[in-house]
């Protein structure tokens, strides 16, 4: 009897002694409850642990950084154009009591996450214009000689995308303060244009495309009319200056052929005559051919040269 009394002893301490045992490790924190309220201070550090068995009940909160993930919302910017943004961003439970008080667990986090993120970025969207929210900061272009100069020159901002990230983080730590929780970091993952704006955007790029397209084309039939002017031009002056070459040349080689015909008739008559005859036997070459029937006068000159030629 003594020894099942020993034995049932020693079950029943080994029970309190496994109920009352608990490990802390290095990613926990861990606050105690008695009956539902917390006992003492929130345990941090890693290590073998004591509470009192069945009555207090240990709570394991994480201690490292925490994600939250927004669904993707259509907002809209002051200027009334509406965009998708997707929203993350990272977080640690800082107090572990007061998180406990306050929401219980990470699903209570994460609901009150929610409200509080997407409400923040939901404002900071609405108080600045589309190109405050899609741009960072006033770079300057790099030039592009192709395109109008006002395509080359950015609209400056006042603040730019990394600005409204701030006051989103800003504001959803002064919201979160009173929680337990932290928020570290909120950044934009994607903000992109809803389907309607996005169609609009697609026709204005479109149509600024085909304005550039068609100062270019005028540009270039400036350009055309200006070179097929030039050519015409060109090309008048050197019919012009062969035109003028051609008579000097004819009019060199028909002052030659005076001067000979002149030389010829200053010689004797025979000479002369000779001349003539082969003049209009050149001429007759020219204008007859084996077909040709000719009606010659006895007082015709060719007539004349035919008839003293006969023996």
């Amino acid at each position: 009897m003594t020894r099942a009394a020993g034995t049932i002893l020693a079950l029943a301490l080994l029970i309190v002694v496994i109920g009352s045992a608990y490990t802390v490790n290095e990613a926990e924190q861990v606050i105690v409850t008695q009956f539902g309220e917390p006992v003492g201070g929130p345990i941090d550090t890693p290590g073998l642990k004591f509470k009192v068995p069945f009555i207090q009940k240990i709570h394991r909160f994480d201690k490292r950084f925490l994600e939250w993930g927004g669904d993707v919302e259509e907002l809209p910017t002051r200027d009334k154009v509406f965009v998708l943004v997707d929203v993350y961003a990272r977080w640690r439970i800082s107090d572990p009591l007061k998180f406990f008080q306050r929401l219980r667990n990470e699903s209570g986090a994460q609901s009150r996450l929610d409200d509080i993120l997407d409400g923040e970025t939901r404002n900071a969207i609405a108080r600045h214009d589309l190109l405050e929210v899609i741009r960072s900061s006033n770079r300057t272009p790099a030039e592009d000689d192709s395109l109008p100069g006002a395509l080359n020159e950015l609209i400056p901002i006042a603040e730019g995308r990394d600005a409204i990230r701030g006051q989103v983080l800003q504001a959803a730590q002064e919201r979160t303060a009173d929680l337990g929780i932290e928020v570290l970091d909120v950044q934009f993952k994607r903000i992109n244009y809803s389907d309607q704006v996005l169609e609009d955007v697609y026709n204005r790029m479109i149509s600024e495309r085909k304005r550039i397209s068609e100062r270019f084309r005028s540009v270039g039939q400036g350009e055309k009319a200006n070179i097929l002017g030039e050519m015409d031009r060109e090309l008048n002056r050197i019919r012009s200056g062969a035109f003028k070459e051609a008579e000097e040349i004819r009019g060199r080689a028909d002052a030659e052929a005076t001067q000979i015909y002149a030389s010829v008739y200053n010689r004797s008559a025979d000479t002369r005559r000779f001349y003539q005859f082969l003049k209009t036997m050149s001429t007759f070459e020219s204008t007859i051919d084996a077909s040709t029937w000719l009606v010659l006068s006895t007082d015709s000159e060719f007539f004349q040269f035919l008839n003293e030629s006969t023996p």
